[in-house]
């Protein structure tokens, strides 16, 4: 079998390293982190985002973003194997050298209250990816599991401007319906679910409607099919067989050109059957090039998120 590249465009690394200042990526001996560099070498990696997020019994401020950059910094970006991945022309060296790349996400917004300020300093802190509610809603927007569904409050509006003037990416995986329809107005820029499966397949809020997966498909978007168990199977134990599922609707749909995975390790407790970290990543393949080409199962894996980034990352 073809050995691919992967990219994996969400794992929560970071906010166990924040909550664990002890754990090491490069190394990890404790078995309590699925993503750390030995298994990204299993899995070929070329590429993995690093979220932030901060997890609700801590302050909503800027600290805790502040100390996972820093953490970021000192415990990945300072593994000789890693490269820090910024902008467009970074994207484009990854499949030409054998670092494997490591991009910034935010996963919730609420400690930047609204300061666009914030916003612009992380920016130059290398931040390209915000999701701008994790469940809940905040000064920007209703999360998905917000009972009342609100969209995009009038900061919000001006956040999502700037971050489309910047060039950072906006991820719709947490946002309310409405709060995901409001975004889908600001045209300049598609938009990304990092983690996100069908929810016609899997009745789960955090899931995309068909619709969703339309829109994000018809601007140019990603969708990042995501191995969170709930959002795979709603009953019962979740299989890559059922993963294969959510791939084969998102192309149904159009998006065979716009998959790409988000697993969500380290931010899950339970696991897809044989899936259980990027050095399982094989079998995921495996398992798609019984129904697909070895040239789309490559795009599925690396292809398609890298030529998005080399095309919607700053220059």
């Amino acid at each position: 079998m073809p050995n691919f590249r992967s990219v994996d465009f969400h794992c929560d690394v970071l906010w166990k390293l924040l909550e664990d200042r002890s754990l090491s990526f490069e190394q990890d001996h404790t078995g309590k982190l699925d993503v750390t560099l030995p298994r990204l070498r299993q899995a070929g990696a070329v590429l993995q985002t690093f979220a932030i997020y901060v997890p609700e019994r801590m302050e909503k401020s800027m600290v805790p973003i502040l100390h996972s950059i820093d953490l970021f910094h000192r415990k990945i970006l300072s593994v000789p194997d890693m490269t820090f991945v910024r902008s467009s022309a970074d994207a484009a060296r990854l499949m030409n050298r054998s670092k494997i790349g490591a991009m910034l996400s935010l996963e919730g917004a609420d400690g930047l209250h609204g300061d666009l300020a914030m916003l612009r300093i992380l920016f130059l802190l290398g931040v390209r990816v915000v999701g701008l509610t994790w469940n809940h809603a905040n000064w920007g927007a209703d999360g998905v599991m917000e009972p009342r569904g609100g969209g995009l409050t009038k900061k919000g509006r001006a956040f999502v401007e700037e971050c489309d003037r910047l060039g950072i990416l906006l991820d719709v995986s947490h946002l309310s319906d409405r709060a995901f329809w409001d975004l889908a107005q600001f045209a300049p820029r598609p938009r990304i679910a990092s983690h996100s499966n069908a929810r016609s397949l899997c009745a789960h809020p955090r899931n995309l409607a068909d619709d969703q997966i339309a829109a994000l498909i018809q601007q140019g978007g990603m969708i990042g099919v995501t191995f969170v168990p709930q959002f795979v199977k709603a009953i019962g134990e979740s299989e890559i067989a059922d993963v294969l599922r959510h791939v084969e609707k998102i192309c149904e749909l159009g998006g065979e050109k716009q998959l790409m995975f988000g697993s969500d390790f380290d931010g899950i407790e339970s696991y897809v059957r044989n899936l259980n970290h990027p050095g399982e990543l094989h079998k995921l393949q495996n398992a798609l090039l019984a129904r697909y080409s070895e040239e789309m199962v490559g795009r599925f894996f690396a292809g398609n998120a890298l030529q998005f980034l080399v095309k919607h990352l700053p220059g």
